[in-house]
């Protein structure tokens, strides 16, 4: 088992150590819940600032020219695709992660009019589904929406199956799909692959255009950090620019938005899928967000975050032993940057350790949620963490009488 000096000695000799100063977090402080909400960074903070003193307060309604806000999302777009592996072009800034998925299933359904049913994961996050069932309901003929276990895909994948809707990384459990496996599944049977991209960007590799991606979306607030309730992002392969439809068109999403023109007539590519004004404030806290990225590969960000699940997995299973089920795969090729770990006190052991400054999340029913952020995590912070994990088991301060009732927010 690896000793505190250990994880003093390796966190020497990482590479990505010193980008923990980009993020603002308070000292002492082990944040393992990044995978629900980034830490705030300093370049965001500076980038909000800029826009509200210097865009917005000086520049007024000008700025939508000097500052470049009408081309915000697809200039941050461009920014955010090498993380996804997408082209130029390919990805738009806008809206949130829930109504983008609304867009790209009505979009897609009118590109396979032959074929009535859309595949989801049944075990999805629920928004997932309940867009998925609503879009389903509203597509102007019949659509049957078909929740299954992933692991029947093949058996579902009929000639009736227009698309299929997958979350890339299991938000509960942390286990990490195969995209350019599954979506060549798809494609076999004819339909559409769209992925959800949520707890997938910016913690894991991802190539959708190695992968035949058609369509994705994913949010910006988690190892993204662009902030609480930030814009999610859409990518639509080339391929199908001009083709699929926004079915949600507005006027910045039109060709010529200040012709004011009566008729609608889509812009070219992902600007299509424009609806209504940009957030210009929550886009550019993105755009800030993003720095902390500049001159680092997916790759390094990937061999850090397994190195730390490692970690944790072994000191966890060192220091004690049975208390936990692993409900997060040790395949490398299937987890991806968080570790879930099932005990029946779960909700407790949390609030235990937010109180002594670890900072996790509670899953229902009973699983412990632990994020790994290697732009701001050190492996001495992964030690550290299980130490009080095992103060907290020991002194059963999880059974602490404040805990009986759950915040609404868990």
């Amino acid at each position: 088992m690896r000793t505190r000096d250990d994880c003093l000695e390796l966190d020497r000799r990482d590479g990505l150590a010193a980008r923990r100063d980009a993020f603002v977090l308070a000292p002492g402080l082990i944040y393992l819940d990044g995978n629900s909400l980034g830490p705030l960074t300093r370049s965001t903070r500076e980038r909000v600032v800029a826009t509200l003193d210097d865009e917005w307060a000086t520049g007024l309604v000008r700025s939508w020219n000097t500052a470049g806000w009408m081309a915000a999302p697809t200039r941050v777009g461009d920014r955010l695709a090498p993380l996804i592996g997408a082209r130029p072009g390919e990805v738009l800034v806008a809206d949130t992660l829930t109504i983008l998925l609304a867009k790209l299933i009505l979009g897609a359904l009118d590109l396979r009019p032959e074929r009535s049913v859309v595949l989801g994961d049944a075990a999805n996050f629920h928004s997932d589904l309940y867009v998925a069932e609503a879009m389903a309901r509203r597509a102007g003929r019949p659509i049957s929406f078909r929740a299954i276990d992933r692991d029947t895909l093949d058996d579902e994948l009929g000639e009736d199956v227009a698309l299929v809707m997958l979350t890339h990384v299991d938000y509960r459990t942390g286990e990490m799909l195969d995209l350019a496996g599954v979506t060549a599944r798809v494609h076999g049977a004819g339909a559409l692959m769209l992925w959800d991209f949520a707890h997938s960007t910016g913690a894991v590799p991802l190539d959708v255009t190695a992968a035949d991606v058609d369509f994705a979306a994913g949010c910006t607030y988690k190892y993204l950090n662009a902030g609480p309730g930030a814009p999610g992002f859409l990518y639509v392969r080339d391929r199908f620019q001009g083709v699929i439809e926004n079915p949600l068109p507005g006027w910045l999403g039109h060709a010529r938005p200040f012709d004011f023109e009566r008729r609608y007539e889509p812009a070219a590519g992902v600007q299509a899928f424009v609806t209504s004004s940009p957030s210009v404030i929550a886009i550019n806290a993105l755009d800030g967000a993003l720095d902390a990225f500049d001159g680092v590969t997916m790759d390094e960000i990937r061999a850090k975050s397994l190195a730390l699940t490692d970690l944790f997995i072994e000191l966890v299973e060192a220091r004690l032993p049975g208390a936990f089920t692993l409900v997060t795969p040790r395949e490398h090729v299937r987890r991806a940057s968080q570790v879930s770990l099932r005990h029946e006190e779960a909700y407790g052991i949390i609030q235990a350790l937010i109180a002594r400054g670890v900072v996790g999340d509670f899953r229902a029913p009973d699983v412990c949620r632990f994020g790994f952020t290697p732009l701001y995590l050190g492996f001495v912070d992964v030690y550290d963490a299980v130490e009080h994990l095992v103060a907290v088991l020991e002194r059963a301060e999880h059974r602490d009488a404040a805990y009986a009732t759950r915040n609404p927010v868990t």
